[in-house]
């Protein structure tokens, strides 16, 4: 395997030491060693990978200096747009190291959301006109292929790694960010699921959030049928939530949404609020953390949600911190529904981290799609 210090020395050695994306699991050990070496004004954590090489760009107008943005291939299509209408060679002509986890390899088990952003992966980059290697995991070969990328670059071209499972060493944190929150992410969502009327719906946000819900079910020896889980689409939960509440409004729908999530398409919040949806909970589970990825800093805890969501015109909107507030603003919620005043956000601020023997669904998306629809018949 390459150890992490590798790499990053030896794109430093060409001049590149720049970084801008979104976290991934299979970077994670890149990433914190970034972390720990990189100032805050040379390694940010974009909003979504788009933005990322909006940074990239911005990088390279100001210093001549082509910077490198990582990511996961889920949020490849989020950099399509920037990459062909802002840095590509019959425009702009930016150059930028793209590193992009491989998740849902062709032949290597991974999760459902991974398999067709597997498939595709580098077949999105030959559309773009985009070369890539993916990485070598002996770094004789590695340091061939990032030559090759840096002469990529000095040719203004942009030029991507594609990174499989296990390429980089282990490499811990040091730098660990961790706040004083006593909730644990996984107890607020059991006693917000707990409070919910029978025929309430709840759509769940990518990663541990959906995984904490399904396992709360069957604990509870409850069905799955009233939940949707967003296993995959990150930033867009709030968005199907919403386009349930209309078509339901006899219904409760409560979107669970995390920090990152949230942040990643935070424009959403403005049309939830347009559409005025009575019916509609929107509540964010803050850690200020991509939990899922690697515990890597989000600004969800340097910000005001709440302030944000009332800005873009929610009818109201809170922030706990306690189990007693959470459940004090529960029951004013459950009474409130009652008169159609809109969209109500509730942020919960918790703790980092998750149960280490947490599980996964074990129903397949299609079973999950299928039983929620039936919910929704009766």
């Amino acid at each position: 395997m390459i150890r992490p210090s590798f790499f990053y020395d030896t794109l430093k050695s060409f001049g590149i030491d720049f970084y801008a994306g979104v976290p991934d699991s299979l970077l994670k050990n890149l990433c914190a060693y970034i972390t720990d070496h990189a100032d805050e004004a040379h390694n940010i954590i974009a909003a979504n990978e788009g933005a990322a090489i909006g940074l990239a760009a911005g990088h390279y107008l100001a210093t001549g200096q082509p910077a490198c943005v990582y990511m996961q291939n889920s949020g490849e299509g989020n950099t399509i747009n920037p990459l062909a209408s802002l840095t590509d060679r019959d425009v702009y002509n930016i150059p930028v190291l793209l590193v992009i986890g491989w998740r849902g390899r062709p032949g290597v088990h991974d999760e459902p959301q991974h398999v067709k952003q597997g498939k595709v992966t580098t077949g999105l980059l030959d559309v773009m006109g985009i070369d890539y290697e993916v990485l070598s995991k002996e770094e004789d070969i590695a340091a061939i292929q990032l030559e090759k990328a840096t002469k990529a670059l000095q040719n203004k071209d942009v030029f991507a790694l594609v990174i499989e499972k296990e390429t980089f060493e282990e490499y811990k944190l040091q730098n660990v960010q961790i706040n004083d929150l006593t909730m644990s992410r996984e107890e607020a969502i059991q006693t917000v699921a707990a409070a919910l009327g029978e025929k309430d719906c709840i759509v769940s946000t990518t990663g541990m959030i959906s995984r904490e819900l399904f396992e709360y079910r069957t604990a509870m020896n409850q069905g799955h049928e009233r939940d949707f889980l967003t296993v995959g689409s990150m930033g867009h939960a709030s968005q199907i939530a919403l386009g349930i509440a209309l078509a339901k409004p006899e219904r409760r729908i409560w979107c669970f949404d995390g920090d990152g999530a949230t942040i990643m398409h935070m424009g959403s919040l403005a049309i939830v609020a347009s559409k005025k949806p009575a019916n509609y909970i929107h509540v964010v589970f803050n850690n200020g953390a991509h939990d899922s990825v690697g515990g890597q800093p989000t600004v969800g805890l340097k910000i005001d949600l709440p302030l944000v969501a009332k800005a873009v015109g929610y009818a109201a909107a809170y922030s706990v911190t306690t189990k007693e507030e959470l459940e004090n603003r529960l029951s004013v919620l459950k009474s409130r529904l009652s008169t159609p005043k809109g969209p109500v956000l509730l942020e919960i601020k918790v703790k980092k981290g998750n149960r280490k023997d947490l599980g996964r669904p074990t129903t397949t998306p299609v079973e999950n799609k299928e039983s929620l629809m039936n919910f929704l018949k009766e």
